[in-house]
């Protein structure tokens, strides 16, 4: 019993944080207190998740279990939740309506999250899945009075219920079929009847619900317009911490299900790969708005990752965990100083965040090391040697060249191509002299905030995990080898 608690403690502890800031806000509504106890709360959890005992595999029950894997998933969601709240109490400082509450909801996403990476059945599938989406409902519109934060968390919601409807849907064929939803049971019945047409359908509508919340082609048409509209810290906590529990939950599944790497499900998924890593550049291609061209960059990037889903073999697992701890660092990276450059937030018609790419015009010339973080943020996203972004991309290179899937390592390699295109169109933008066009800036004291710290740290990480990627590969391959 005291092994089971202790494994779960850090998900208590998130539970009891957003008690905590609930009572908090019912005592007193104070912004920074809100934002501290968060931070606190997420630090005692991260801290548990990382020295806590016991080690190895503890099965809590039939429904969750607590693993590498998951105490990986875990430490990535709390640290993105935790750069996501020094990030929002600086720009929420500038909203005039209720500021607490956006902690109530980022806590709760972060709580969805570890219930999610921990999940071995569809039922705590679906409970963290929508413990994790129903709070991003509201922090997506948070801002509500901005016209691009309402349409971003409305198109959001719609959209997440049609996913969830065909996750269900897969859910109930599967459990006519089997009469089981544990993830090790339906992978045994997949392999034993995978002809059967329900089972295959199940199978079918469950990733679709799962390829939504993944942005994977054709699924991925609400990434570009809600990260463009939706506040600043609510589209980071989108794009890094939503994402990695999603996809987690996803390598869990095709763990258990092997079946579905043999045959036309196989071939199909390769499909999809090359397709989503070529779609995201082209169409990052034309974009003039940084958030909708990060919106594609992701979309990309998961494409990337699909090719270690469609091998599933030897370095699969760690090309997986390596490739999500340094998207996880440079999308932490560029989307911070996409809500530095907006905050405080200001009441603006359309979207309040500094969202065209022409605002960032010479931003060199006015905020010189925010620059420098940028640009460091798109070099690791187009995989420049010496970032973080290389030692991801050399893996998923690596495990496509292993399983001798050449079409799919072009698919990378010309994807990482166009990708280079756009990522250095931003990077000269940010060193053009200004015109008389609109333009933001960062506060002068944007360095002294914590936000700003967080930044620069997950910059610094970029930077070290490139030149020295040891400790990341040691640690990545101890938790593919415990999976």
């Amino acid at each position: 019993m005291n092994a089971v608690m202790m494994a779960i403690s850090p998900l208590i502890f998130i539970c009891l944080t957003v008690i905590g800031v609930m009572l908090s806000i019912a005592w007193r509504r104070n912004h920074t207190l809100s934002a501290i106890l968060t931070a606190v709360g997420l630090n005692v959890a991260l801290l548990l998740l990382l020295f806590g005992w016991p080690l190895g595999t503890v099965d809590v029950t039939d429904l969750l279990v607590v693993d590498d894997l998951s105490r990986f998933g875990g430490v990535l969601i709390l640290v993105a939740t935790l750069a996501c709240v020094t990030l929002a109490h600086h720009y929420l400082e500038g909203y005039e309506g209720p500021r607490d509450e956006f902690y109530l909801l980022l806590a709760s996403a972060a709580a969805g999250g570890l219930v999610l990476v921990s999940a071995r059945h569809m039922a705590t599938l679906f409970f963290g899945i929508e413990l994790l989406s129903m709070p991003l409902f509201g922090m997506l519109a948070y801002t509500f009075r901005d016209r691009g934060a309402l349409e971003s968390g409305i198109k959001y919601m719609v959209l997440s219920a049609a996913a969830t409807a065909f996750l269900l849907f897969g859910m109930a064929l599967l459990y006519a079929v089997t009469g089981t939803l544990a993830f090790t049971a339906l992978g045994e019945a997949l392999a034993t009847h995978g002809s059967d047409p329900w089972l295959l359908a199940g199978a079918g509508l469950m990733l679709v619900g799962l390829a939504f919340k993944l942005s994977i082609v054709p699924f991925h048409l609400w990434t570009p317009d809600v990260y463009q509209g939706g506040p600043g810290p609510a589209t980071t906590f989108l794009a890094t911490a939503s994402k990695v529990a999603v996809f987690l939950v996803l390598l869990r599944l095709f763990q258990s299900a092997l079946a579905l790497h043999e045959g036309w499900w196989h071939d199909l998924l390769g499909f999809v790969a090359l397709v989503t890593m070529l779609v995201g550049n082209l169409l990052a291609l034309t974009q003039s708005d940084l958030k909708r061209l990060l919106g594609y960059s992701s979309i990309a990037h998961f494409g990337y990752l699909l090719v270690a889903l469609v091998v599933n073999d030897g370095l699969a697992v760690e090309t997986v965990g390596i490739y999500l701890v340094t998207y996880v660092l440079t999308t932490l990276g560029a989307f911070g100083v996409v809500t530095l450059v907006s905050s405080p937030y200001t009441a603006t018609g359309g979207t309040a965040d500094a969202s065209p790419l022409h605002h960032y015009r010479g931003l060199f010339w006015r905020r010189p090391y925010l620059t420098a973080v940028m640009a460091v943020a798109m070099l690791s996203l187009a995989g420049i040697p010496f970032t973080a972004g290389f030692i991801g991309k050399f893996y998923i290179i690596a495990v496509g060249v292993e399983a001798s899937r050449w079409w799919l390592v072009g698919g990378v390699v010309l994807g990482s191509a166009i990708g280079l295109y756009y990522y250095l169109r931003v990077m000269v933008t940010l060193f053009l002299l200004e015109p008389g066009m609109q333009r933001r800036d960062a506060t002068h004291d944007w360095a002294e905030r914590a936000g700003g710290m967080v930044v620069l740290g997950v910059t610094t990480l970029v930077i070290l995990l490139g030149l020295y990627p040891t400790p990341m590969i040691d640690w990545v391959h101890w938790v593919a080898s415990g999976s």
